[in-house]
């Protein structure tokens, strides 16, 4: 696989894989071919006039070294659906492309892995880390020397104070604000518009102002 590569191929057939098709054709160098989703949830033959095939046989129609894929899906089972898919489809060979919206606020030494998604808006402060297969919604505020693990998803609106890091796979709600120094567990769900001033446990649900931890877990709240 080499940089000339331009075809990407975007997981699901739904209102995430649109929004993201839209984005890559109206502000990125990448054209979308097709969309792939497991053969279970193959509702109709296309998406947007492009095929759309089973990820499961998805080397008989685009072998690794013809696409790059993105994978745009949402939080479901505390994210681990998106990382799920990630990791075999890398380990089947593919590689995958990141997408950064020109109207986001960054920084040009800004470091974002693979299987990312930036949308407009968005505000990267210098000495961010964006890790892998991670999504940031429009209008989130990254600030300075925040940490944001792999699989991780912050949520339209929320504000991150400055050194905040998030844990792997956890899910940051619309308008959450998470005070400065923190440190997000793994799999940690903070619920919409919670005001989080404290360290947060793997796997916990945070609700609230101040955020308090509930009886339910992530992986509950989130379907599994």
């Amino acid at each position: 696989m080499t940089d000339a590569i331009t075809d990407v191929v975007l997981f699901g057939a739904d209102t995430f894989s649109s929004l993201a098709w839209y984005c890559l054709s109206h502000d990125s160098p990448y054209r979308v071919v097709g969309f792939t989703v497991d053969q279970a949830y193959l509702d109709a033959p296309t998406h947007h006039g492009l095929p759309v095939l089973p990820f499961e046989r998805l080397e008989e129609h685009f072998a690794p070294g013809q696409v790059r894929l993105l994978i745009p899906l949402g939080y479901h089972a505390i994210n681990g659906l998106r990382r799920a898919r990630y990791e075999q489809a890398r380990a089947r060979g593919y590689g995958f492309i990141s997408y950064v919206s020109s109207r986001a606020s960054t920084w040009p030494d800004l470091q974002v892995g693979q299987n990312c998604l930036v949308y407009e808006h968005a505000i990267i402060q210098p000495f961010a880390r964006i890790g892998d297969n991670v999504i940031i919604r429009s209008g989130a505020h990254i600030s300075h020397h925040c940490q944001v693990a792999d699989h991780a998803f912050v949520a339209a609106g929320a504000t991150l104070g400055g050194n905040v890091r998030i844990g792997a796979q956890a899910f940051i709600g619309v308008g959450a604000v998470l005070r400065d120094g923190l440190a997000i567990g793994e799999r940690s769900f903070i619920g919409a518009g919670a005001v989080v001033v404290a360290d947060t446990e793997a796997d916990g649900v945070y609700v609230g102002n101040p955020a308090r931890k509930a009886a339910r877990s992530a992986l509950e709240v989130t379907g599994g």
